[in-house]
């Protein structure tokens, strides 16, 4: 299909407009998802490719700057006895430990991922929300992933998120805006498919469904109704918005599934760490075990894994 891209900045979507989704439709089309079968050598391939597309995350309060590196250190080395790794997309840490991050990662084609905007709540004035987002890019952040202030948009106030949104782009500079919806308290499909809408449409490079400290947080209805909104704003403007389940995804078996969701939903094009991410702290491990089992026959201890 040919697409002529047109200039959709700063236009505040009608989210009336926005079609209501048949819920009923999503949840067959996931239990489809979820029955595909596998081979074996594209399963491995598939495993690889998840393990490229990790943004591998620390967001706690007991983080420390050992911690981080460690996580660096992982994320560079997932596993010496498989030298044919890729390795992962992102560390995301929070935009004190970003400086860490940067000279452990020094010299590597990892991205440093930052949380910013009063993570995890978004409940902070815009000013200190710039202010968070320009700390984490001056200290080296290339991937800001923001919230948007969820108890705006329940009350209906989607100019206002909108705008927030604007702001937070801007002060982003060159860095990527991932933007957080947290569904788990948006309530609702529609109103999931609607606050994807109002992202995409302020400038965000990807939306992200959760913040991971807020149950539920992704699955895999409201990750395909956020595709399904990916590609229909692609078809209206031909731009690419790339896609970031987080949280709550802890198996090999489950983002293999989210991966065959996102090739019969976007196609290939999306397949690429530049365009999916998966928002993960456990997963990694998952996916190590199941390919050290295709590789030997049998699992290896999760005692060999760090459980960073």
């Amino acid at each position: 299909m040919s697409l002529t891209a047109v200039d959709t900045t700063t236009r505040l979507p009608d989210l009336s407009a926005v079609p209501a989704v048949d819920e009923v439709g999503v949840n067959e089309r996931v239990a489809r998802f979820q029955s595909r079968s596998i081979k074996t050598a594209s399963k491995i391939e598939a495993l690889k490719l998840v393990l490229s597309m990790i943004d591998l995350t620390t967001l706690e309060g007991q983080d420390t700057p050992g911690k981080v590196r460690q996580l660096c250190q992982k994320a560079i080395h997932l596993h010496d006895a498989l030298p044919d790794l890729p390795h992962v997309a992102a560390v995301c840490v929070y935009p004190t430990m970003v400086g860490v991050a940067r000279e452990a990662l020094a010299g590597r084609d990892i991205n440093i991922a930052s949380v910013a905007t009063a993570f995890p709540s978004g409940q902070a004035p815009l000013s200190v929300k710039l202010e968070d987002t320009r700390m984490a890019v001056a200290a080296g952040a290339n991937e800001i992933d923001m919230v948007i202030s969820r108890g705006e948009f329940l009350a209906g106030h989607h100019g206002r998120v909108f705008d927030e949104i604007v702001a937070i782009k801007e002060a982003c500079g060159d860095a990527h805006l991932k933007v957080i919806l947290e569904t788990g308290e948006l309530g609702t499909l529609d109103r999931v498919r609607k606050a994807s809408v109002l992202a995409m449409h302020a400038g965000a490079d990807f939306i992200k469904t959760s913040t991971g400290k807020i149950q539920p947080a992704a699955t895999m209805q409201v990750t395909l109704v956020m595709l399904q909104a990916i590609r229909d704003y692609y078809y209206d403007t031909g731009r690419m918005v790339g896609m970031k389940p987080a949280g709550g995804i802890s198996s090999a078996k489950l983002a293999v599934h989210y991966l065959v969701m996102l090739r019969e939903t976007l196609g290939n094009a999306w397949m690429t760490p530049d365009w999916f991410r998966f928002g993960a702290s456990s997963l990694a491990n998952d996916v190590l075990m199941q390919l050290q089992k295709q590789k030997t026959g049998v699992y290896q201890s999760p005692d060999y894994f760090s459980k960073d």
